[in-house]
């Protein structure tokens, strides 16, 4: 005996199924575009150093404050670019995982 729709699973049920992955689809693309368009600015140095990253993780830029930039010690400017860079990059993987809605099992 035959069960009606798609393989016995019910044609009314899987084409729900279908159009609900297909809005988590649009939704997800909807939030990673949001997401990419978003500025996340951090700070290093008491403000010495400004990063600017975009939420496509793509550096936008870097301010230095003159006052920091010392040819003796290039090392202490070299760390607070990183500071900035790594607190921008967190602050992004935090929204991400916030605004995009994550699959299971993914």
């Amino acid at each position: 005996m035959a069960y009606g729709g798609f393989g016995g699973f019910g044609g009314g049920n899987m084409q729900g199924l279908l159009r609900q992955a297909q809005k988590m689809q649009e939704d997800m693309a909807r939030a990673r575009a949001e997401l990419d368009a978003t500025e996340f600015t951090a700070r290093s140095g008491g403000g010495m150093v400004e990063v600017v990253m975009m939420g496509n993780k793509k550096l936008k830029s870097v301010k230095i404050k003159e006052e920091v930039v010392d040819p003796d010690d290039v090392e202490m400017l070299e760390d607070l670019i990183i500071s900035a860079f790594n607190d921008a990059l967190s602050q992004i993987e935090r929204t991400e995982k916030e605004k995009i809605p994550q699959i299971p099992g993914m």
